[in-house]
């Protein structure tokens, strides 16, 4: 097993390649520091359907009990439409398509640095 997540950096980037293995579409880590209180980063990604959706945020969440992180809450998980993952520091928006373009994040957040995986 990997070293376990120390920074809230190294736990953004760590569920942001948890989501490429899920094949989540188009993930985006956006760096919150000095905007807001409410978490150093977000990591954004979205599923085809609200059954993707939930494997991506299954994904994640065994991801994090494997480094023996839990979250402070989950939402949104039985709907599926947006599932936030809320680890603190980093918090995790697992949308459908049409969930993540009507709430736009990414542009609400438009000041905060974005980094798309390398791939």
């Amino acid at each position: 097993m990997a070293d376990s997540p120390r920074t809230p950096l190294e736990l953004a980037k760590l569920f942001q390649e948890v989501a490429e293995e899920k094949q989540a579409w188009k993930p985006v880590r956006l760096s919150l520091k000095g905007k807001t209180s409410v978490a150093d980063y977000f990591v954004i990604c979205e599923g085809e359907t609200d059954r993707q959706v939930r494997a991506i945020a299954d994904g994640l969440l065994e991801r994090a009990r494997g480094f023996g992180i839990r979250p402070l809450a989950v939402a949104g998980y039985d709907d599926a439409t947006w599932v936030l993952l809320d680890f603190d520091s980093v918090i995790v928006h697992v949308f459908l398509p049409g969930e993540r373009a009507f709430y736009d994040l990414e542009e609400l957040w438009s000041a905060a640095a974005r980094q798309r995986p390398a791939s």
